[in-house]
C-alpha cells in the first residue's frame, strides 16, 4: 500500500507542476500580447498627436508670416 500510494501522489505533483508550468506560460505569454498591444496603441497615439501638433505649428506660422507681410 505505501508504494502505491507514492507513485499515485508522485504522478499527482508531477501532473500539478506540468499544470503550474503551463498555466504559467500562457499566463506569460499573454501579458507579452497585451504588452505589445498597448505599446502599439500608444505609439499610434503618440504619432496622431505629434502629426495634430506640427499641423497647428505650420498653421501658427502661416499666420504670423502673413500677419507679418500685412504689417510690412
Amino acid at each position: 500500500m505505501g508504494y502505491v500510494m507514492r507513485v499515485r501522489l508522485a504522478s499527482f505533483f508531477t501532473g500539478a507542476a506540468v499544470a503550474s508550468f503551463l498555466g504559467l506560460y500562457t499566463l506569460h505569454k499573454d501579458y507579452k500580447v497585451a504588452h505589445q498591444s498597448f505599446t502599439q496603441q500608444m505609439n499610434d497615439l503618440h504619432k496622431s498627436l505629434e502629426g495634430r501638433i506640427s499641423s497647428l505649428e505650420k498653421m501658427k506660422q502661416t499666420e504670423t508670416s502673413e500677419q507679418v507681410e500685412a504689417t510690412e
